[in-house]
């Protein structure tokens, strides 16, 4: 059997990382075709050196020597720059992992579905900005989306696409993050070294900080939307502090079909490098009775506005998922920088949406031109209010 040719976006973050790590456990069924990453010359040439990696492509063209001496004599080809890193999503593979962070990884998933390439998606915003247009790309190259989010993934595990009708509806569960309990008066106070102490996961800063603020969970509804043939009325939310649960579905039978695993990013990128068969993964396994018992709350979207924010931008469309993504981005940023407090995130963003839906500038994006120009204003807004506060 002929090994699939795999390219992974963001080669050198958690999910990278984690999906190398299964890629060297199975080194029979899959072998290396490109890997990228943004600055880390040093990580990236480890892991191509290690998984013996056939190109690689650095985005951080200042880093394009660093990363060829690290890998001479080795016979990994070695290229830099965002236009690089858009041709070589342009060649096909059997399977595209795209863990880029940000909107930065929307056109790179975008050019390779077109190229005809499989996507195990872990890039939020590639839904988030442009799901009209990526759905529309998927279809026309006949190529599969498989989700790689623990959420997703765990909702595509139960998901019964002959009984689609059937269905009631969908539950994504989020951890609640550091601040489930906390008072408004903790998180004002909050700077990024408390933000940044999720309880149950390891993740990059961008995505613990959207997590803190649950606003990584609003952008999984809007993703729900493009990745499952439901409504908005038949998503939930519900807060499951012990990340066990990353989601279910409900059928009109009565029946409530769940996936359960440890909280290990493995899992899910495994699903998606093997489907529609299984990989074992070594590690930890659930042991019902030393849990004990699990718990669901419903999400308080007084203290955490994204909850609450997120309706209106999917009423709204693509547009307004853009702007809500890009001002997130920005507003983050800051954040870690120390720039504003942690309640003034999601108020930034809130602000921004205002602003440009007044301006006429949310409408539903036709080409991705059009997203890319709405992302742009929706940072340049967001950084407006940032330098007022």
């Amino acid at each position: 059997m002929s090994r699939q040719k795999i390219a992974v976006l963001g080669a050198t973050g958690s999910i990278g990382q984690s999906t190398l790590d299964l890629i060297s456990r199975n080194p029979e069924s899959y072998e290396v075709g490109l890997l990228v990453a943004n600055s880390n010359a040093q990580a990236l040439a480890d892991a191509a050196l290690a998984v013996n990696a056939q190109h690689v492509v650095i985005n951080d063209e200042s880093k394009f020597a660093e990363l060829k001496a690290r890998l001479d004599g080795s016979g990994i080809g070695v290229a830099a720059g965002r236009q690089a890193v858009l041709d070589w999503c342009r060649e096909p593979f059997d399977m595209l992992v795209s863990a880029m962070v940000g909107a930065a990884g929307l056109e790179p998933t975008y050019s390779a579905i077109n190229a005809g390439s499989n996507v195990a998606l872990a890039n939020k915003e590639s839904l988030v900005c442009a799901g009209r247009l990526v759905r529309g790309a998927v279809q026309k190259a006949g190529t599969a989306l498989l989700p790689v989010d623990s959420e997703h993934n765990a909702i595509f595990q139960v998901f019964e696409h002959d009984n689609a009708d059937q269905i009631e509806k969908i539950i994504v569960t989020a951890s609640g993050g550091p601040f489930r309990t906390a008072s408004f008066e903790t998180m004002k106070k909050a700077g990024p070294a408390e933000a940044l102490r999720h309880p149950n996961w390891e993740m990059g800063s961008r995505i613990t900080i959207d997590s803190a603020t649950m606003m990584n969970k609003a952008f999984e509804v809007i993703e729900s939307l493009h990745l499952f043939p439901v409504e908005t009325r038949q998503i939930e939310v519900l807060v499951h502090p012990q990340s066990l649960v990353h989601g279910m579905v409900q059928y009109s039978d009565g029946s409530l079909l769940a996936q359960m695993g440890p909280a290990d990013m493995r899992v899910p990128i495994a699903h998606c490098l093997a489907y529609p068969k299984r990989m074992p993964v070594e590690g930890q396994r659930l042991d019902l009775a030393t849990i004990g018992q699990l718990t669901f709350e419903r999400p308080d979207s007084e203290r955490f506005p994204s909850m609450r924010l997120v309706w209106d931008v999917i009423e709204q469309g693509d547009g307004a998922g853009t702007a809500f993504n890009g001002a997130d981005e920005v507003a983050v940023a800051a954040f870690l920088k120390e720039e504003i407090g942690f309640l003034d995130i999601v108020g930034v963003v809130e602000d921004t949406l205002v602003r440009l839906n007044g301006q006429g500038l949310l409408a539903q994006p036709s080409t991705l031109a059009d997203v890319l120009h709405i992302d742009g204003e929706a940072r340049r807004v967001a950084r407006e209010f940032i330098e007022a506060l």
